[in-house]
């Protein structure tokens, strides 16, 4: 009886076409951010904040970025990584060259080098899409792989190729110790979140969901399909961009071209796809399916085999690791192919009716 819509009543179209509706899902997300904010901090662990937070905040503001591109306009990426990289090595080259950079002045720069790196790589998708678009942006983490290896003056002519980076603040503020980096990012990944959500939500957002759903149909009623796709790339090379500086700057700390490797690009789509395509709160749910996942089959394989008492090597573990991880991955796209979102979202639905049956 808690989550009914009974009694709210719209007397505005500013009220009607408000984010949350509900007045329970206003409250429990703002309970949700002040405890992310306040309660967290207070709890958490340095090892809990740099192997789980930390990570987690910025892969879903990457998974966020995906998720615009592929699930709401519908265009296959094998890219990310390559977006992350120019990101991040944008926000390094202007950090370093220019003293007294701000920080996020930095971020949003290395962004906007990604956004035009995306739109660059986004221009097949105005001839090809589907498999064909996924090769054409594959060929951008080839070239960012060569790219960041051969032309040292990315890297500040550093001769190992590897970069690093100090002395980070935020107005004045020393961003050094764990807390500070886990608030610093998870700011970013409110604003950014909002952002996206207002963006998807209006004229542009629906443009690229009907270039999604057919993008023949959307050009007969007067809709741009090249404006459409390569705003939706920039906007999503923009978002994975940032991401990217922050995954350098705020976690890595020292860096070389091989931590944006394919493997990334693929870690992020597959983010997108559990937690739900064209799903805002699906980016979240698919991040922390990845990012904790392997963090807790970890630490519960070796608990469970001295329970059983059976002996496994360290390379057994790790492999037992993947397996798993894989098959719950495939398990749980057969059970439900549109994502941990649709489950949220069936289960926001039941709350609706319960506990009557009907």
């Amino acid at each position: 009886m808690f989550y009914r819509e009974n009694g709210q009543f719209k007397t505005s179209y500013k009220a009607d076409q408000q984010i949350f509706a509900i007045t329970q899902d206003r409250v429990a997300v703002l309970l949700l951010i002040a405890a992310a904010f306040l309660v967290v901090p207070m709890l958490a662990s340095d090892y809990f904040y740099r192997a789980i937070l930390i990570p987690l905040v910025i892969m879903s503001m990457a998974a966020l970025g995906v998720n615009i591109l592929v699930g709401y306009c519908g265009q296959i990426s094998l890219g990310s990584g390559a977006f992350m990289a120019v990101g991040a090595y944008g926000a390094f080259n202007f950090f370093v060259r220019f003293p007294g950079m701000p920080l996020v002045v930095a971020l949003v720069l290395g962004g906007l080098c990604a956004a035009l790196f995306g739109i660059l790589f986004g221009l097949p998708s105005l001839r090809v899409k589907g498999l064909y678009l996924a090769v054409a942006t594959l060929a951008a983490q080839f070239f960012s792989d060569w790219m960041f290896l051969r032309i040292q003056w990315l890297t500040n002519n550093s001769p190992s190729g590897s970069v690093s980076v100090s002395g980070l603040q935020f107005f004045g503020m020393p961003i050094d110790s764990a807390v500070s980096k886990y608030l610093f990012c998870l700011g970013l990944l409110v604003v950014v979140g909002l952002l996206a959500k207002n963006l998807v939500r209006g004229a542009t957002g629906r443009e690229w969901m009907a270039i999604r759903d057919m993008d023949v149909a959307a050009s007969v009623i007067g809709i741009r399909p090249m404006y459409a796709k390569l705003s939706a790339f920039a906007v999503s090379s923009f978002i994975i961009g940032m991401a990217g500086g922050l995954w350098a700057f705020v976690y890595l700390g020292s860096w070389e071209s091989a931590a944006f490797s394919v493997e990334v690009s693929f870690r992020l789509l597959f983010m997108v796809i559990i937690g739900g395509m064209g799903s805002i709160m699906g980016s979240f749910f698919g991040a922390a399916f990845i990012v904790v996942l392997p963090i807790f089959l970890n630490q519960f394989l070796p608990m469970l085999t001295r329970l059983v008492g059976v002996e496994i090597s360290t390379a057994g573990i790790s492999h037992a690791e993947l397996m798993i991880f894989g098959a719950l991955i495939v398990w749980f796209l057969i059970v439900e192919p549109h994502g941990l979102a649709k489950l949220w979202s069936i289960g926001k639905q039941k709350l609706r009716l319960w506990p009557f049956p009907h």
